[in-house]
């Protein structure tokens, strides 16, 4: 029962109140004991105590008296009785709706409050008993009354709700009825009167809470189940496009079992066909709540679809960011006859607008978007979440190179132009996206603001293969010019090269012609040189490849890289962990790394910091890359960073080409570059330049991760050097080029070998023939007219399977063995070749066949 004071005649007065303790008494005898032996020293000692300083005594008493009178008057102190008088405090205490109950923290009752004897129990012969022992016959609340006492003990707050049948005492009459209890304890400031600290017990009958509380909880059950076994489907998403909740009617359709749903398992773009999530991610920018309808279809747990009608709300905060969502889901599977038809025609159309591959948007009269389609968001890179795209001028969603002719278009549009040449634009969006924009007039409806249809077909890909082709078509005509130059260089080199040698035979170090000879040999080695790094560019090479730890290799050449950058510059290497083997020619790659490096130098005239990086790249990393025309698969990643001037992207596109440079004249051939591309790309990899202008640069190579096989090993052959070059042997050689065939003839005749000279491959087949095919080694070249290398090879098989053949040739070995049938029996010799070079391989060969 509530106690509801009227007045302070009819306030509940506590039950229990401590009077105040013994120490005030106690102070107020101290100081009376004190005066007495005061007066009783001035009694005795009156004669020894001079009379002005007992005046002087009195006279101080005097003012603390009248002090003590004028204090009293202003109410500064107050007299009390044995009973205090009620404070504010207090006041507050008495009338709570609750019982309170003060004790020390070893349940010594000080102060019990009017409300708490209104519970039964609480009163044994008039007197309070505690709250623990309130509650002692009370099975059910043993356990929580133990862990409040230990509270209690404890100093700490603590609260339980109780739960008694028939309530305390069984003051329900019997009742099976429950009743509900919330005992509380807290520790109490520091009291001065109190010895002990102390501790404020409550007790609150909550029964009518928790009545109203159920009953709430039984009508949202009921609601819920309403809900759950609608006729209608019904689901909620959050602003990520998690769901929230969704009814059993849906999770039947749908088939999940709600037993086992939870909060965020299932996303709107599960539910929802391709791209229509983003339809159910719109809302007003305003904030205001709307229903929109859409017929759209819905994915089935096992994967099949199944058309509905969406009633859908979604709403914007204040801030602009999307809340949730509430849709309703109407089945659009069947319906009434008469019906049936326009049914079909909406979830016809519904599907063609949504599952199309364009994006499609419809314009009001001043280009703004009215409408969207499911696939617009995704091409134009629009997530729901972000601001909503209602009513936004579509012109800038392009890039601006682009808007003017679009602001055309759509007029054209308004004014029911029939022929609109399409817009090819960018996206004004991050990155290099591209779309085509067919653009038609609308019907003009007093109900409908859209004048304009946009249909818009993403070209990104196609645009990225599109320049992918053409710089593919480009380095592969420049690379076979290169690569033809190159073998017709390798032509004329040998010759020059050859008939130096031969010069070189003639004319001693100490013969005044001796250092012009050596000055058109070395010049010839150089050009030779150049020619190697056009082959390297057209990928025509030989290459040596081995399984390579790319790391020890590129600390090797730390030292030679230092030396080449000079003091101004820093050099840094840093590896990745467990850096994965490669398979490369180690010269070349070494090669590579050389070049870059000193481009980096180059680009740094100042001094700067160069740094080169090792990584490893799976698979699962490299499929989100966006490098042009690298697949996705494991890698080796070395990245070669300089902090120079950069380059601007019109420079990028050109400097793989060969002799192209930016450096100044008689400073470089412009072949490194394109050497680095040969070469990576000759062994499997990528390059891919990334630079900012005044930043600098960075090279990224991926270089294909080698899987070892069981038992593979690498072969490392020595070649012994050899000594005595001559033979006697019988030799066809067969050479179109007259230079070469005659120095080469010369060059073999010199060391004691007969040989016989072919200009094609039809007189050597009449030499064979005319020498009864007894000749002991063929020197062929491989690109002849008429009857080229392999042919030959061929016919000449046919009588002479044993016979030995070397092939020369200006092209890279892997291009020439690739058109032979049986290459595992010629031996290769590649242009140019000086006197010592054909005459040591001659020599190896036949050393072969006579083992």
């Amino acid at each position: 029962m509530a106690i509801t004071p009227l007045d302070e005649d009819s306030y509940p007065d506590p039950l229990i109140s401590r009077p105040r303790s013994a120490a005030s008494l106690w102070r107020v005898v101290a100081l009376a004991a004190f005066f007495i032996i005061v007066a009783v020293g001035l009694s005795m000692l009156g004669d020894r105590i001079p009379p002005d300083l007992i005046l002087v005594f009195l006279g101080l008493l005097a003012v603390v008296g009248v002090f003590c009178l004028f204090a009293i008057a202003a109410g500064l102190f107050r007299l009390t009785t044995g009973d205090e008088t009620r404070s504010v405090s207090r006041s507050i205490v008495d009338s709570l709706p609750f019982g309170a109950v003060v004790t020390d923290r070893d349940g010594k009752i000080s102060y019990v409050n009017a409300y708490y004897g209104t519970f039964p129990g609480s009163l044994t012969d008039g007197v309070p008993v505690g709250v623990p022992r309130l509650f002692a016959g009370q099975s059910e609340a043993s356990e929580a009354i133990y862990r409040l006492s230990r509270a209690a003990r404890d100093g700490r707050p603590a609260s339980e709700d109780i739960q008694l049948i028939g309530g305390l005492g069984g003051g329900l009459g019997g009742s099976s009825k429950a009743a509900w209890y919330r005992v509380s304890v807290r520790s109490l400031p520091p009291v001065e009167s109190a010895n002990k600290p102390l501790v404020l017990w409550s007790v609150e009958d909550i029964t009518r809470d928790r009545e109203r509380q159920d009953n709430a909880f039984r009508e949202l059950q009921r609601a819920i189940d309403y809900l759950d076994h609608a006729p209608a489907g019904f689901f909620s998403a959050d602003a990520k496009g998690s769901i929230q909740y969704l009814n059993s009617t849906l999770a039947d359709w749908l088939g999940y079992d709600l037993a086992e749903f939870e909060t965020d398992a299932i996303r709107l773009d599960t539910l929802v066909r391709g791209d229509g999530a983003s339809l159910l991610m719109h809302g007003r920018s305003d904030g205001e709540i709307r229903t929109e309808i859409i017929d759209i279809d819905l994915v089935r747990r096992n994967g099949t679809s199944f058309p509905v009608r969406l009633l859908h709300r979604a709403a914007r905060l204040a801030d602009g960011e999307l809340g949730e969502t509430r849709t309703l889901v109407l089945d659009r599977r069947g319906g009434v006859n008469q019906e049936e038809a326009l049914r079909v025609s909406e979830i016809r159309f519904s599907r063609f607008f949504n599952d199309t591959p364009f994006a499609i948007a419809t314009l009001d009269k001043d280009g703004r978007i009215v409408r969207t389609n499911a696939p617009f968001s995704r091409i134009f890179g629009w997530s729901g979440g972000e601001q909503t795209i209602e009513m936004q001028p579509m012109a800038e969603l392009i890039a601006e190179a682009s808007r003017e002719r679009f602001h055309a278009a759509v007029a054209a549009a308004i004014a029911n132009r029939s022929e609109i040449e399409p817009v090819d634009a960018l996206l004004a969006r991050e990155g290099d996206h591209a779309v085509r924009l067919y653009v038609s007039g609308s019907e003009e409806s007093a109900a409908s603001p859209e004048r304009v249809n946009v249909y818009s077909l993403d070209m990104t890909d196609q645009r990225k293969l599109e320049a992918q082709f053409a710089q593919g078509q480009k380095m592969q005509a420049v690379g076979q010019l290169a690569g033809g130059v190159a073998h017709d260089f390798n032509n004329v080199l040998t010759a020059i090269i050859g008939f130096a040698d031969l010069l070189l035979l003639k004319h001693k170090p100490g013969d005044p012609s001796f250092n012009d000879l050596m000055a058109i040999k070395n010049s010839a080695n150089r050009a030779a040189g150049l020619t190697r790094q056009l082959l390297a560019f057209s990928r025509r090479q030989t290459l040596r490849p081995q399984i390579l730890e790319i790391t020890t290799h590129i600390d090797d050449l730390t030292v030679l890289l230092k030396r080449l950058i000079g003091e101004a510059i820093t050099l840094d290497v840093d590896h990745g962990h467990a850096i994965w083997p490669v398979k490369a020619d180690l010269v070349q790659l070494e090669q590579v790394v050389v070049n870059l490096v000193v481009n980096a130098r180059d680009a740094m005239p100042n001094g700067g910091k160069i740094t080169i990086r090792t990584r490893n790249v799976t698979e699962a990393e490299s499929t989100g890359m966006t490098y042009t025309g690298m697949p996705a698969a494991d890698y080796v990643l070395i990245d070669v960073e300089d902090t120079g001037t950069g380059m601007p992207p019109e420079i990028i596109e050109k400097i793989f080409e060969p002799f192209f440079s930016t450096k100044e004249l008689g400073k470089g051939t412009g072949l490194g570059l394109s050497t680095v591309y040969g070469i990576i790309k000759q062994t499997g990899g990528f390059i891919y330049p990334e630079s900012l202008v005044g930043k600098g640069t960075t090279f990224k190579i991926f270089l294909p991760r080698h899987i070892a096989t069981e038992g593979e090993v690498v072969a490392k052959v020595v070649a012994a050097p050899v000594k005595d070059l001559t033979g006697h042997e019988r030799i066809l050689l067969v050479e179109d080029e007259d230079n070469v065939r005659v120095f080469s003839a010369r060059a073999l005749r010199t060391t004691g070998y007969e040989v016989f000279e072919a200009e094609s491959g039809e007189v050597a087949l009449e030499i064979l023939e005319d020498e009864n095919y007894q000749i002991d080694l063929m020197i062929s070249d491989v690109v002849m007219p008429e009857m080229d290398g392999p042919t030959l090879l061929t016919k000449v098989r046919e009588r002479m399977p044993d016979l030995k053949v070397i092939f020369v040739s200006g092209y890279a070995e892997e291009n020439v063995r690739q058109d032979i049938a049986d290459n595992q029996s010629v031996e290769f010799l590649p242009k140019p070749y000086s006197l010592d070079q054909i005459n040591s391989k001659v020599k190896d060969v036949l050393g072969k066949i006579s083992d």
